[in-house]
């Protein structure tokens, strides 16, 4: 039913328009920035009546306000975070449901890149925006969060349907998949995809939405409970936690 379109702004991010026809409404997820996602709601010939948050960094919120002055739409943020979103007005938890017209979002908790994180899943759409929690062969940088609060976030979005649809707020896959490689060298669907990824690339193609499915098997942050990456990191028999600890360091020192 939604009809979702993707933004490409900043150097790397991507902002989503989500329109539900039913009752005519439009969210902007994470607007980065005002001009463009005005311009592309205007193409679309679609009136934000919403705005739904994932986390507080700049690159997520910095058209918050400007677009609620221009539009009167309604800023959804996480609960958790609510200080630090700016202009929220609906606050949002693990296990809470987001009507949105006549579709529906799961919300969750997935606290590590920030301390007050949260997805929202459309799961009839087999829609998940999950911010910089889960990236396209990735996962966000943990800057608030501990590998014991993120690991568990990464699970959580990991139990959702193969056929879930990740909608991500950045660019990153071609990166991802080279370090993904260097954990996972044995991984032949992660060799096809890290081709596809490059064939994409080459022509300005985005790799964002991937499916849930093809994380669950060439990820190597959601598979820190896998014997195979333990085997591949020396790390037979630790705890997961552990495991993808080690993922995170290795990433940000790649």
């Amino acid at each position: 039913m939604l009809e979702i379109r993707q933004i490409p702004v900043l150097e790397d991010n991507y902002v989503y328009l989500v329109h539900e026809p039913v009752e005519k409404l439009t969210a902007v997820v994470d607007p980065a920035v005002t001009d463009e996602v005005m311009s592309a709601a205007a193409s679309a010939g679609w009136t934000i009546t919403h705005i739904l948050n994932t986390h507080h960094h700049f690159d997520h919120v910095g058209g918050n306000e400007e677009i609620r002055d221009k539009t009167g739409c309604t800023i959804v943020g996480p609960r958790a975070d609510r200080d630090r979103i700016p202009g929220i007005e609906i606050e949002l938890g693990d296990g809470d449901l987001f009507q949105f017209g006549a579709a529906t979002a799961r919300v969750f908790d997935v606290p590590g890149h920030t301390k007050g994180h949260i997805a929202y899943w459309f799961e009839a759409d087999k829609a998940l925006f999950c911010g910089d929690t889960l990236f396209a062969l990735g996962c966000g940088r943990m800057f608030e969060g501990t590998p014991g609060q993120f690991w568990p976030s990464l699970k959580k979005l990991r139990d959702l349907p193969d056929e879930t649809r990740v909608f991500c707020a950045h660019e990153y896959t071609q990166a991802n998949a080279r370090f993904a490689l260097s954990i996972d060298p044995d991984n032949v669907e992660l060799t096809m995809r890290s081709k596809e990824i490059d064939a994409l690339r080459a022509h300005g193609i985005p790799t964002v939405p991937s499916v849930l499915a093809a994380e669950k098997a060439t990820n190597p942050f959601l598979r820190a409970d896998q014997p195979e990456i333990a085997a591949q990191l020396g790390m037979e028999g630790r705890d997961p936690i552990d495991i993808f600890a080690e993922i995170r360091h290795r990433k940000d020192n790649f």
